[in-house]
């Protein structure tokens, strides 16, 4: 490395990228970050890169060097874009790239990347495109390499898709030409530090108090809860304010296919799926660890979602004596989830009759609490479902909660109407068995939205 001259002030990175003067064409300025980077890896002792990275004064030495390095290449800069270049270049060498100022935003959801010169991120709900490019597909085929080897997996056409998780928490999803057609696509699904929390639903209008204190209640008197939704509706949202009501006294199993939830109570056990490794071998799937959950004397199963053969195990465990589970299911709304649900545990290869599984399924889930996100990318609970038991062939099922869309305001807000039914639940005496009482006009309320 080079020795210490003066230190340098870092760049702050919270913030997203301002647009540059127009000095300097964008294709200089790749063209000038391609060069310095390649000279600067000639130059640095790349064993020394997590020294580095954790050391505040050695990276204002490779700050000076950068600006060394840009100022050698004889290109006319302005101070701001020689700035701007050289925090670039270091979110090169230790961060994502031109992905970096996108992490760094906590308003981002979601970042997805198109084609290299295409990236939209997700705000709010809401989907907008940036002004964030890569130089080309080989760039961004450098940015997802490093993506994967942190994981320890491997991405080539061979293998052309990778569903991983960052070390913040992130799920990311790639794939890779032949099957992405115009080239790399990159997806990051991302996760706040500090989880949502009840009082944040009630605040943003997602549901009414009224909603929350039934569903605590529920909770509380170990009902087996499905949380419905689409993707990106807020289900594992949801999910982690359910679990939050339950108590801390409970030893609680999480499995996932890629940890998401964010429980707060001591007693938690997190289980993950394994994918298949190089060969093709060693993947460990949900319904191997829902078995194996039921081994380790849980009193609480959390499923992150149900997406197969595992829904059956799942069914068996909440008519066995694990009262209390939550899990969620991709559909649009109960009656779909419920045939969702038959469907997959059909799925398991077990001869057993479709009348068979609805008992199961009537026996073992007792509400199911359908989400959605709204045009205007706000999430409403738009249903809160009770099964009441079978008839005929038929799961019965009857509404507790509604929320009904009314419109559209000039600023393309949704106007909307919380309602309770004023149907009395039937799991109100067990509710009251667990200690637990509702008023009889907490069902009979009304809140606009």
């Amino acid at each position: 490395m080079v020795e210490a001259v003066l230190p340098m002030t870092t760049p702050d990175r919270s913030s997203l990228p301002a647009p540059l003067p127009p000095s300097v064409s964008l294709k200089t300025q790749q063209e000038i970050k391609s060069a310095v980077h390649q000279e600067l890896i000639k130059r640095m002792d790349l064993e020394k890169l997590p020294f580095i990275q954790e050391n505040p004064a050695a990276q204002r030495q490779l700050m000076i060097l950068i600006h060394q390095l840009i100022g050698e290449q004889g290109v006319p800069l302005s101070a701001v874009e020689r700035d701007r270049l050289a925090k670039e270049l270091m979110d090169e060498v230790f961060g994502l790239g031109p992905l970096e100022p996108l992490l760094q935003d906590p308003t981002v959801s979601d970042i997805l990347v198109n084609t290299y010169n295409t990236v939209y991120v997700e705000r709010r709900g809401m989907l907008e495109e940036t002004s964030v490019v890569f130089k080309d597909d080989v760039h961004l085929m450098h940015i997802i390499d490093k993506i994967v080897s942190a994981v320890g997996r491997r991405i080539d056409e061979s293998s052309p898709m990778v569903d991983a998780r960052l070390k913040d928490g992130s799920r990311v999803n790639i794939i890779i030409p032949p099957l992405a057609v115009d080239g790399p696509i990159l997806s990051i699904r991302r996760f706040g530090s500090t989880p949502l929390e009840a009082e944040d639903l009630l605040r943003n209008r997602s549901l009414t108090p009224q909603m929350m204190e039934t569903l605590k209640g529920a909770v509380r008197a170990r009902m087996n809860i499905v949380v419905s939704g689409g993707t990106g509706a807020g289900k594992t949202t949801l999910l982690n304010v359910l679990s939050s009501f339950i108590s801390e006294r409970e030893r609680i199993v999480t499995i996932e296919d890629s940890a998401e939830v964010q429980l707060k109570q001591k007693h938690v056990v997190r289980l993950e799926c394994r994918p298949p490794n190089v060969e093709g071998r060693g993947a460990v799937r949900q319904r191997e660890l829902v078995i194996n959950a039921l081994r380790m004397r849980p009193d609480r199963i959390v499923l992150g979602e149900v997406r197969g053969e595992e829904a059956l195990d799942m069914l068996q465990a909440m008519n066995t004596g694990h009262d209390g589970s939550l899990t969620t299911i991709h559909a649009n709304n109960p009656r779909e989830a419920i045939s969702r649900i038959e469907t997959m545990a059909m799925m398991g290869n077990i001869a057993l009759p479709e009348k068979a599984i609805r008992q199961q399924i009537a026996a073992a889930v007792h509400l199911i609490v359908q989400i959605s996100r709204m045009s205007d990318g706000t999430r409403r609970v738009t249903h809160v479902s009770e099964i009441t038991g079978t008839s005929g062939e038929v799961i019965s099922m009857q509404d507790i909660f509604l929320f009904e869309k009314q419109g559209i305001t000039s600023q393309g807000k949704v106007k909307g109407r919380f309602y309770g039914t004023g149907i009395v639940p039937k799991f109100a005496e067990k509710l009251k068995a667990s200690g637990i009482a509702l008023p009889l006009n907490l069902m009979d309320h009304s809140m606009d939205a």
